[in-house]
């Protein structure tokens, strides 16, 4: 709930409006249970109890990096449902990668998460309760936040908006927009409303080739939202929000990564606010990606430098304990199912 949601329902109470900035700081603090709330009356603890609900996740499974002290979370939500988030440490700061639903209707062919199906969209509560958990099992700050775990978070909308009110705002979390990233596949109409709300939010979109040909073979999605489309949107989003557009660009051996692929995604994108990020595939069971050979990585990024495009790679991190999203909780349901 945002404070004036409180504020409004408070009043009906009786209660003034700062005994609802009580409770809202709270709950942006992670209290688990309403009696955590130790400066505010029992009476009103025991109203919140009968009214309302704190949906928080718990840790069931982690793993630290030995390389990088990247560390991946496996979470529970109230129903038993697994999720997966992702803590890096940058010289900046924290960065959380959160998932925004339990499983993905994706299907991109490179993800261990659009191999599970899809089961729910996640509340808005759930996405905080991630950052909460993290924040509270190291006793840290996290500054940054990228919605790019499992799920596509502009699939679950209403809940991403509402996520990035509470997430920025003010008396609450405190992150600022400028400090999140929304990361999708090219959900087009959703790009545009974000556009037209002049959401501060970085864009992050999964493009992954340069034309229709190679990118039907990726996302399923693209026969719905095909690139000309999609990039039109995401040049259109840029112009209006006066923010860079990040284009995710995952590196699959012998498909996307031929020098001709640069030159093409080069003029397609050339001229416009934005930024491609390559990616080093991740190897998952089940496909036959594989991952591009470093010369063919270096030659494509200097395409692009010479384009006059800005890129740089993703430093792989938490590899030895398989980060990519998915791999954990793959793991250990199978592990369940094995073991009955």
């Amino acid at each position: 709930m945002s404070l004036e949601q409180l504020e409004k329902a408070f009043k009906g109470w009786n209660y003034r409006p700062y005994h609802a900035l009580q409770v809202y700081a709270w709950l942006h603090r992670g209290v688990e249970s309403f009696d955590d709330m130790t400066d505010i009356s029992k009476q009103l603890r025991g109203e919140l109890e009968k009214q309302y609900e704190i949906f928080n996740v718990s840790i069931v499974e982690k793993l630290t990096s030995k390389c990088d002290e990247t560390i991946k979370y496996l979470l529970s939500l109230r129903d038993g449902a697994l999720i997966e988030s992702v803590l890096m440490k940058y010289h900046h700061g924290y960065t959380i990668c959160i998932s925004t639903q339990v499983g993905c209707k994706m299907g991109c062919v490179f993800c261990a998460t659009g191999k599970m199906g899809f089961s729910r969209n996640l509340t808005a509560s759930e996405m905080l309760s991630q950052i909460q958990s993290a924040q509270a099992d190291l006793g840290i700050r996290i500054s940054n936040v990228v919605l790019m775990g499992m799920g596509e978070p502009l699939d679950n909308y209403e809940n991403t908006l509402i996520f990035l009110k509470l997430a920025a705002s003010q008396k609450g979390m405190n992150i600022g927009m400028r400090h999140i990233s929304v990361s999708t596949c090219g959900i087009i109409d959703k790009i545009n409303d974000l556009a037209q709300r002049n959401i501060s939010a970085t864009l992050s979109v999964s493009l992954h080739a340069p034309n229709n040909e190679i990118r039907d073979q990726i996302l399923p999605i693209n026969k719905k939202f095909p690139v000309e489309e999609l990039l039109s949107a995401c040049r259109d989003y840029a112009q209006m929000t006066k923010r860079r557009v990040t284009y995710e660009y995952t590196m699959i051996n012998n498909l996307n990564d031929s020098a001709l692929c640069a030159k093409e995604l080069a003029n397609k994108i050339g001229g416009s606010l934005c930024h491609v990020n390559i990616i080093p595939i991740n190897q998952i069971d089940g496909n036959n990606c594989n991952k591009s050979q470093h010369d063919q990585i270096k030659l494509f990024c200097d395409i692009l430098l010479k384009k006059g495009i800005s890129v740089t790679t993703r430093r792989s991190l938490g590899s030895d304990i398989n980060a990519s999203c998915g791999q954990l909780r793959a793991r250990v349901k199978t592990s369940k199912i094995l073991q009955q």
